[in-house]
């Protein structure tokens, strides 16, 4: 089976491109998707590249990653400092999970500092925009052929 990767994005992310681009860019997510496409094929694997503004969907496709996948990246948005629904799928997926955010979230309003989702990371990429993606997939495919 080649290796395929879920990629989730949380609320507000399909407006990427027009809402605050000084903090997120003028990428859209379908540029992001398009990139993250390139990099995967280029590195041999497979993506199922999502975007969801409800965190039962997200909390869903997590759940089902455990069959389909073998890692899961997820820039989860603002449900990052409110989801524990989404760490606890997380932490019972059993896959590598890699967090990524557009903006560093360390540099940003206090209450955006603290990610629950982080909790179940193998790793975090912030603050690099849409290359953090394409760092992601890289590191999970590593951790990925470790096991």
């Amino acid at each position: 089976m080649a290796l395929k990767i879920l990629i989730v994005n949380g609320p507000n992310l399909n407006m990427l491109g027009t809402r605050e681009p000084e903090i997120y860019g003028t990428k859209t997510l379908a540029d992001i998707e398009r990139a993250c496409a390139e990099k995967a094929e280029s590195l041999g694997i497979g993506i199922d590249f999502r975007q969801s503004n409800c965190e039962g969907e997200i909390v869903s496709w997590i759940q089902q990653a455990r069959s389909s996948c073998n890692a899961v990246i997820i820039n989860p948005a603002a449900y990052s400092h409110t989801s524990v629904a989404i760490l606890d799928a997380l932490l019972a997926c059993g896959l590598p999970v890699i967090e990524v955010h557009l903006s560093n979230i360390f540099r940003r309003d206090e209450f955006r500092r603290h990610s629950f989702v982080s909790q179940a990371a193998d790793g975090i990429v912030c603050g690099l925009g849409e290359q953090g993606y394409l760092l992601a997939l890289e590191a999970a495919a590593s951790l990925l052929s470790k096991e």
